[in-house]
């Protein structure tokens, strides 16, 4: 007859082979059968039973949420590409990617050839302005002492009122690009043109990407932007909710955010969108919330664990972790006893769980006895049996 050694909870067991049938447990771990010879039952000795806990279920509050996995990301809403109004070469780039930047602090300048057309202008019609009011002027003196007819004094009222509209309008042309009051002052009167662009941010923020190197030649609206700013006191939750978990999230409801890489803190936040699709591949639907950072820690790309609520608390038969098995067929089990000492496997379906006690659908009657330390040994001592 050949022997095969196998511990067990507590002691060692001896299983033989002879001609009347299939291996006969020597001890007290022999179990009733169920259809097709396999056992849910197993029978312990005292030596054995002395390293269970054994308990009786109880009733505890579970509160009904979804958890899952989600990313943290920049609030696409809150994120401006800066680009230049018109073409140029970028000339200096006065901030870098990780800078938190003021609205109306100078990102970059560029040489810009439409400035410079347009400051040209300026100086032209300018230029123009200076000489038809010095006419004026002249024409006016030699008006009042009749020296000059009517209609020439008239005709240099004229051609000074339509100077000083060109003027004016050379100068917003100019102040479009950015020129200052008095940078178009100084441009007149020095008679120099600048042609240098500057562009600043349109908000505050953090950079969050830049593409601007000096040397540069950058159309408007073409991608990549020179710079991307970002408010990032309000980021974004990508959340991949599965299939199952989708029906029981809707926009609105609140989350506990918790985020590993700084220490588990945790945040609240609201879901803004919910996907509209199921995703054929992954079974997922894809959805989205915002979550404030007044403190400015969370970073695009963080891993993030979200809790929602989805209803109000109930109250149920729980078990603690310990005293539930995942079976090797993907099942979960209890194991069940009167005596301590005669233990049986029941399949249960879990729910909720909360501080440490997993909730029980269905499987278990109230004030039943069941084995809590020593549930995962009795498993094995099962699966040596059958």
């Amino acid at each position: 007859m050949g022997l095969a050694l196998v511990v067990g909870l507590g002691g060692v067991y001896l299983f033989g082979r002879n001609k009347e049938g299939p291996a006969a447990v020597q001890g007290e771990n022999a179990g009733e059968s169920r259809p097709g010879g396999r056992r849910d039952t197993v029978d312990v000795n005292a030596a054995q039973a002395d390293l269970l806990s054994i308990q009786p279920i109880g009733t505890h509050v579970f509160q009904l949420q979804r958890s899952a996995l989600g990313s943290i990301d920049f609030n696409e809403n809150l994120t401006t590409q800066v680009f230049t109004s018109y073409q140029g070469k970028i000339i200096a780039a006065m901030a870098d990617i990780g800078d938190r930047v003021k609205r109306g602090q100078v990102l970059f300048t560029l040489d810009s050839p439409d400035l410079a057309a347009a400051e040209s202008t300026l100086l032209t019609t300018r230029g123009v302005y200076d000489l038809t009011t010095s006419a004026l002027h002249r024409a006016q003196a030699l008006y009042a002492v009749q020296g000059l007819a009517q209609k020439d004094y008239e005709q240099a009222v004229s051609d000074q009122m339509s100077a000083e509209a060109s003027l004016k309008s050379a100068r917003e042309a100019v102040r479009i690009f950015g020129k200052t009051d008095a940078e178009i002052e100084r441009i007149e009167t020095q008679r120099k043109i600048d042609a240098t662009l500057t562009v600043r941010s349109p908000v505050a923020g953090l950079v969050t990407a830049r593409s601007a190197q000096p040397g540069l030649l950058v159309q408007p609206g073409n991608a990549p932007a020179p710079f991307v700013v970002a408010d990032t006191s309000i980021k974004w939750l990508l959340i991949n909710a599965t299939e199952a978990d989708s029906p029981a999230l809707r926009e609105g409801q609140t989350l506990e955010v918790t985020v590993p890489a700084l220490g588990g803190k945790t945040f609240s936040g609201r879901i803004k969108v919910v996907g509209a699709n199921v995703d054929p591949v992954t079974r997922t639907v894809q959805m989205r919330a915002e979550v404030p950072d007044p403190g400015q820690v969370l970073k695009a790309g963080m891993y993030a664990a979200y809790r929602i609520r989805t209803g109000a608390p109930v109250t149920a038969l729980g078990a603690p972790h310990e005293a539930v098995v995942r079976e090797g067929d993907g099942s979960m089990s209890i194991w069940v006893t009167k005596n301590g000492r005669h233990m049986e496997r029941r399949t249960v379906h879990l729910g909720a769980e909360e501080n440490g006690f997993l909730q029980i659908l269905d499987g278990l009657q109230a004030g039943e006895m069941i084995a809590t330390k020593g549930a995962i040994f009795l498993s094995n001592m099962l699966a040596t049996a059958n």
